[in-house]
């Protein structure tokens, strides 16, 4: 399927409506071309409310995260790779 951006453009201009543009049952425009082929284009608004209902809903702090830092540096395990830091630092403000 080809789309012409160009005639598109032109109809908007010209404040007409595009003759290939159908409105889906959302409200979300797609082409349809003289074969029949149809895209249709869905909006995963349930899916991305329930993402963000999520995101909302977990603690701010890792509170699990921040116990077992604690004990590794406590008890020694924890190592630190100079090197690393100063080349993580380095690439950020390059």
């Amino acid at each position: 399927m080809r789309i012409d951006l160009f005639n598109s453009q032109a109809s908007q201009v010209a404040g007409q409506p595009n003759p290939k543009q159908v409105k889906s049952q959302d409200g979300v425009a797609s082409e349809v071309d003289a074969g029949g082929d149809r895209a249709t284009l869905t909006s995963g608004s349930g899916s991305i409310g329930s993402l963000v209902s999520e995101a909302m809903n977990s603690p701010e702090i890792r509170q699990d995260k921040v116990e077992s830092l604690q004990q590794a540096i406590g008890s020694g395990q924890y190592q630190l790779d100079p090197e690393q830091i100063a080349g993580a630092m380095i690439d950020e403000h390059a």
